[in-house]
């Protein structure tokens, strides 16, 4: 055992709960040469006495006693500390009653005879689970809110676009949004549709790089029965169907040339042709369009022309990776658990500190939607109510960082430069909003300012 582990260990007090004067004294001698603090008594309603006055980590009962069975005693004892730790003794064969213990409230149990490592074991245990169950994130309730579960604004950055996403909400101009694949594109498009004046209508969306290059005109415009030897009916098209609505056009960049003279003559007079048709149609649609590669290089490259892009290219948005919104993390994580529980109909309490740990440092190159993925097979496959680092899929893959560790031991830097060099970093992430360093940091931010100014 090591020296850390019985200076922990001098720090738990233990009561120990047997009818029998030599069970008790035997287990609180061998429990205190162990390292623990340990007393003992032999009748229950003293020990409920006990603990009314008195602070104990642990409380290790036999089950079987005179006066006041075990489960009984649990009983009391949770009623006037619903929290405390109590772990049973039962005889041998009487595994069904360790069971019930379980689900009665108990913290676990050992059947007799037992060793003292089998007895240290299940305290170390049940020590374990409850700093685990301490540490663990707090998982939000539900949100009602769709339109906003998957775009928190913690971060700077978000903070900013979700600020200017609902001003453009309320005007009809064609909107931009680019960033990586993940990001959350769709998530902010479905934003500004439900906080603009157009929310009652519907809101379509069209992968451009999705659709053969026959369909494209067709979905978007619509076509007229006969028009080619699959046009066996009437289709009105995606313009049409938005009426009074937001059609979000997603990967812009990968719309065939071809149809894209169509598309800006339709944001420019607001009317389509179907395909077929002798006409137009008049349509009355606000246009949401998103890429993930660069718009500038597609339109050096060719692949979109400039004067659709000048056309769309009027409101734009960027946005941020997650890897660059480490604020937003601790919030996304509660809002993605949450709908996966209520998708799969389970019920977790949250995260452990040790696997938000790896989130944190994990570079989450398909962002959003990577995370919420990987939450929602750990929701689904999880074996205990609590998601724990076993339980992420990408936790195998050691997390891309910038080395910043490697950098500070090259530089042979102290521990008192490494957290000053470390609160730089954290402050440039959060763009220099102190109070959102100061939680990341885990402190309060009047012990940063003081870091601050050492």
């Amino acid at each position: 055992m090591t020296l850390t582990n019985q200076a922990m260990q001098k720090n738990k007090q233990l009561l120990v709960i047997d009818d029998d004067a030599g069970v008790v004294e035997y287990l609180t001698e061998m429990l205190t040469v162990s390292g623990y603090g340990a007393s003992g008594e032999t009748d229950p309603q003293h020990a409920l006495q006990r603990l009314e006055t008195e602070h104990f980590d642990l409380v290790i009962s036999d089950v079987e006693m005179p006066g006041m069975r075990g489960l009984d005693l649990m009983s009391a004892i949770h009623e006037r500390k619903p929290g405390q730790l109590i772990l049973l003794i039962t005889a041998f064969g009487s595994i069904d009653l360790g069971v019930r213990s379980l689900q009665a409230g108990a913290c676990g149990f050992v059947t007799k005879p037992f060793s003292l490592i089998d007895l240290t074991a299940a305290i170390e245990r049940a020590f374990r689970d409850r700093q685990m169950r301490r540490e663990i994130v707090r998982v939000a309730t539900a949100d009602e809110n769709f339109t906003t579960r998957e775009l928190v604004a913690e971060s700077p950055k978000m903070q900013k676009i979700l600020q200017l996403a609902d001003r453009t909400a309320r005007i009809d101009s064609p909107v931009l949004l680019t960033g990586e694949s993940g990001v959350g594109k769709g998530a902010l498009a479905r934003f500004i549709h439900e906080h603009s004046p157009r929310a009652k209508g519907p809101f379509l969306q069209i992968n451009c790089a999705a659709l053969p290059f026959t369909l494209v005109e067709s979905e978007l415009f619509g076509v007229r029965k006969g028009a080619y030897t699959d046009a066996r009916e009437h289709r009105p098209g995606l313009f049409v169907e938005a009426e009074g609505g937001t059609l979000f056009l997603d990967e812009i960049a990968e719309m065939p040339l071809a149809i894209q003279p169509k598309l800006l003559q339709a944001l420019e007079t607001g009317k389509v042709r179907p395909v077929g048709a002798a006409g137009e149609i008049a349509t009355d649609v606000r246009i949401i369009a998103a890429t993930n590669q660069s718009i500038e290089k597609a339109l050096q490259n060719g692949l979109i022309r400039p004067d659709l892009y000048y056309r769309l290219n009027v409101i734009r948005f960027d946005i941020p990776p997650l890897r660059e919104r480490l604020p937003d993390l601790e919030h996304l994580v509660d809002h993605l658990l949450q709908n996966a529980q209520t998708k799969l109909q389970r019920q977790i309490h949250g995260i452990s500190a040790e696997a938000m740990r790896w989130i944190r440092a994990y570079s989450w190159p398909g962002n959003v939607r990577e995370l919420a993925n990987m939450l929602e097979r750990a929701v689904a496959l999880a074996e205990h109510d609590t998601i724990l680092l076993e339980d992420l899929a990408q936790a195998t893959q050691i997390p891309v960082e910038d080395n910043f560790l490697g950098k500070a031991a090259s530089q042979s830097m102290t521990l008192a430069e490494l957290e000053v060099a470390y609160i730089r970093r954290i402050l440039e992430i959060t763009q220099g909003n102190k109070a959102q360093a100061a939680k990341i940091l885990g402190i309060d931010r009047g012990r940063l300012y003081r870091k601050l100014e050492d």
